[in-house]
C-alpha cells in the first residue's frame, strides 16, 4: 500500500504545477520565475541525496547524459513557463499532457522501426483532442492572440515525452535528477543575470515560486521515485492518470479560471488516447 500513497503523492504535486506557475507568473517573468523556482530545487535534491548516500557529492552523468537532462528538466520548464505566460492557464495545462500519448508513439516508433496503423490512431485521436481544447469546440477556429502559447504547450507535450523515453533507452546507471536540477539551476541562474535583475520580486510570487522548487521540482521526484522502485509499474502508471484532471481542478479552484465542456472532453480524449495506446503499442 505504502507505494502507492507515494505515487498519489506525486500526482498531488505536479497536479499543483499550474495553478502554483500561474501564481508565480502574476508577479515574476518567466526567467525570474525560473531561478526562484529551480535554486530552491537544487539546493533541496542536493542535500538529500548527500544525506542518502552519505556523501559530500552527488552522481554525475556523463556529457551526453547531462545534455539529455538539460533539454528535459531545464527545456521543459522553461518551456512550461513560457505557455502558461501566453495561454488560458486550464487550456494551456491540458495541452502540456499531450506527452502521455507522444511517449506511446515514439516508444513504438523506436521498438518496431515503423508506425503501426494502432499506433497512429492514436497519434490523430490525441491531436483530435488537443484541437477540442484549443478550438472551444469553435470548428478550430483559432483564438490568434493564444496561438503562441498554445504551441510551446504542445512542444511540452514533445520535450517531456522525447526525454522519457531517450531517458530509459539510456537506461542510467545512477539517480541524476539532483545533477540534472543543478545544471538547470546554473542556466536558470543565467537566464536570470543576463536579465539584469532590480531588486525582490514581491513576497506572494516569491512563495509560489518557492513552493515549485520545493513541491513539484523537489519533492516529488523523490515520492515518485520511491514508488517506482516498490510497487507495482502497472497500478502505479493507472494513478498517474490522475494528474492532469487533479491539475485542472486545482487550477480551476485556485484561479478562479473556468473550466470550458469541450476543454474536460479534449482532456479526456488525450487521456483515452494514451491509455489505449499503452494496451496495444
Amino acid at each position: 500500500m505504502k507505494p502507492y500513497l507515494y505515487a498519489m503523492g506525486a500526482v498531488l504535486c505536479w497536479a499543483s504545477l499550474p495553478a502554483a506557475t500561474g501564481s508565480g507568473l502574476d508577479g515574476l517573468s518567466v526567467p525570474e520565475l525560473l531561478f526562484f523556482s529551480f535554486v530552491p530545487a537544487a539546493l533541496y535534491l542536493t542535500a538529500q541525496e548527500m544525506v542518502i548516500s552519505k556523501r559530500a557529492a552527488i552522481p554525475w552523468p556523463s556529457p551526453r547524459m547531462a545534455a539529455l537532462g538539460l533539454v528535459g528538466i531545464f527545456g521543459y520548464h522553461a518551456v512550461y513557463y513560457l505557455a502558461l505566460d501566453h495561454a488560458p492557464l486550464v487550456e494551456g495545462a491540458i495541452l502540456t499532457t499531450t506527452w502521455s500519448f507522444w511517449i506511446v508513439v515514439f516508444s513504438s516508433v523506436l521498438a518496431k522501426r515503423r508506425l503501426s496503423m494502432p499506433v497512429l490512431a492514436v497519434a490523430l485521436a490525441g491531436l483530435l483532442g488537443a484541437g477540442l481544447v484549443v478550438s472551444g469546440g469553435r470548428s478550430l477556429q483559432f483564438d490568434p492572440r493564444y496561438l503562441p502559447g498554445y504551441a510551446l504547450a504542445l512542444c511540452c507535450g514533445l520535450i517531456w515525452s522525447g526525454f522519457s523515453v531517450a531517458l530509459s533507452r539510456l537506461r542510467p546507471t545512477g539517480d541524476y535528477m539532483p545533477a540534472f536540477t543543478v545544471l538547470a539551476a546554473a542556466c536558470s541562474t543565467a537566464v536570470y543575470a543576463a536579465g539584469a535583475p532590480q531588486g525582490l520580486p514581491p513576497a506572494g510570487a516569491l512563495l509560489s515560486a518557492l513552493y515549485l522548487g520545493l513541491v513539484p521540482l523537489g519533492l516529488s521526484f523523490t515520492l515518485w521515485n520511491r514508488a517506482v522502485t516498490t510497487g507495482n509499474m502497472t497500478v502505479i502508471g493507472y494513478l498517474s492518470y490522475l494528474t492532469p484532471p487533479l491539475a485542472v481542478l486545482l487550477a480551476a479552484l485556485a484561479r478562479g479560471a473556468a473550466v470550458t465542456p469541450h476543454a474536460v472532453v479534449g482532456m479526456a480524449v488525450i487521456l483515452v488516447a494514451a491509455f489505449v495506446g499503452r494496451r496495444i503499442a
